[in-house]
């Protein structure tokens, strides 16, 4: 344990988190799709990794708050060591911003902590309801990676726990290849304990923000372009319309705040989305209409605002469970990263077969990546575009688009997020992350995931290191 975990903390404010799992067996992400069954075993920070899967025959995961949309958080069959109760502070320097914590505790929990003593997460992504570890096996990526990079390039040191039951402190220096392969590895090198990220200083909750309507793929780039002074950036763009109105959006941008201003903890979010919709609810229309709503809410061209940092960061996390919108059979997001230098023509594809395929996705996120280096083996961002889209799962139509849209993916020279992934073939997997093979040898061989077994399908290198 490092110098600085020696002073104790009691566990951040408890917030209304939504459960990671509501009933084991079955479970499910929160794409909810695939649905598999697990036996799940609680770890704690006194628990003992290799004694918690001794026997276990289908491999093990350790798993956060389950906020993965598709696989990469499930095991088919097997045994889930559940994070969840590993959610202590350890150690706090305000000298240096440097919070360290057990990996189970939640982004929000550490928002409750280090809001009201002036200092934010580095990086964050849309929702705050995901774990400390989860953040790091993801190597999430927020509004600022033009800026900052993705959330591993924030983590200082961690504890890596293989199912031998060898005790590995990673650093840059210390353990390299096993830091590098953990950050972004999804969960599969070991079991992360603690793990020590640097905050940023802020002087107040609100942000600076400016919201701007743009028209076509062009204008938004142009605003990308122009925007590379502020630290965060982000669009939400129309995929329902076409002609004049294709690829028009609003453009979202803002920076914390430098007048002195509230640093009090976040309410607790009191709503809740009731039942699951009837899968005709989110069709064309009814989507189409809610983006033409959403494009003429602002007035004008261009909005200015003092915002609070949550509607600005986690829209979404004002309503629990907003998943059961997309119906019983849940939702598939889509999430590519496309090089530069086919960045523009791809986007234009690829929005293009999403209007014609007439399926509806109002929640759609585009934005650029900076060449900010992640020092994760395995991390997805890459410089250039990356677009996020979500659909409602209509068998007959959704699959056969969303093989189409990673093919496209393919001949652009992007890649896929596992985080969002359910649909991606081994074959394309492995030429999206060609250093895969070389992840596998700090593979724990006791560690695995539906994702994992579905992208290398038996491939010998798919096991991992010797236990």
């Amino acid at each position: 344990m490092p110098a600085s975990a020696e002073l104790q903390f009691p566990p951040a404010t408890s917030v209304d988190q939504e459960p990671p799992f509501e009933g084991v067996p079955p479970f499910e992400s929160w794409g909810r799709y695939p649905t598999y069954g697990a036996t799940v075993v609680p770890l704690h920070w006194q628990g003992d990794f290799p004694r918690a899967i001794d026997g276990v025959h289908h491999g093990a995961l350790a798993v956060g708050m389950g906020r993965s949309y598709g696989d990469v958080c499930l095991l088919k069959d097997g045994t889930l060591l559940q994070t969840t109760s590993m959610n202590r502070l350890l150690g706090f320097d305000a000298a240096t911003g440097l919070l360290t914590a057990e990996t189970g505790i939640t982004l929000a929990q550490i928002l409750d902590f280090a809001v009201p003593r002036g200092f934010f997460l580095p990086v964050t992504p849309g929702t705050k309801y995901v774990t400390l570890g989860g953040a790091i096996a993801n190597d999430i990526h927020g509004k600022n990676h033009h800026a900052a990079g993705t959330f591993g390039n924030h983590i200082t040191q961690f504890e890596l726990v293989r199912s031998d039951g060898t005790r590995m402190h990673c650093t840059p220096t210390q353990n390299p290849d096993y830091f590098a392969a953990t950050i972004g590895g999804m969960g599969l090198t070991g079991v992360m304990t603690w793990a020590q990220v640097r905050l940023k200083p802020i002087v107040s909750r609100m942000i600076d923000y400016q919201g701007i309507q743009f028209h076509g793929i062009d204008e938004f780039l142009d605003l990308t372009q122009q925007a590379e002074h502020i630290e965060y950036t982000v669009s939400w763009v129309d995929v329902t319309s076409t002609g004049k109105n294709f690829c028009r959006g609003i453009f979202m941008q803002g920076d914390h705040s430098q007048v002195p201003g509230p640093l009090e903890p976040s309410a607790k979010p009191k709503l809740v989305f009731p039942f699951e919709l009837p899968g005709f609810a989110l069709n064309g229309a009814t989507v189409g209409a809610f983006n033409g709503l959403y494009f003429n809410k602002q007035m004008k061209k261009r909005v200015t605002a003092l915002q609070d940092y949550e509607p600005f960061f986690y829209p979404l996390d004002a309503v629990l469970h907003w998943n059961r919108m997309y119906g019983k059979r849940g939702l598939l997001q889509f999430q590519y990263a496309i090089p530069w230098e086919h960045a523009r023509e791809g986007t234009v594809a690829i929005l293009t077969e999403v209007a014609k395929s007439g399926l509806a996705s109002f929640l759609a996120v585009l934005k650029a990546f900076g060449d900010v280096q992640s020092p994760g083996m395995m991390s997805f961002p890459k410089p250039g575009m990356t677009l996020a889209l979500d659909f409602p799962i209509k068998p007959e139509k959704s699959f056969a688009l969303f093989d189409r849209l990673a093919e496209m993916t393919r001949e652009f020279g992007g890649r896929l997020y596992p985080a969002k992934d359910a649909r991606m073939t081994a074959p394309q997997f492995q030429e999206f992350y060609p250093q895969w093979e070389r992840f596998s040898r700090y593979k724990d061989p006791a560690l695995t995931s539906s994702f994992w077994e579905r992208v290398t399908a038996g491939h010998p290198a798919s096991r991992g290191g010797s236990r």
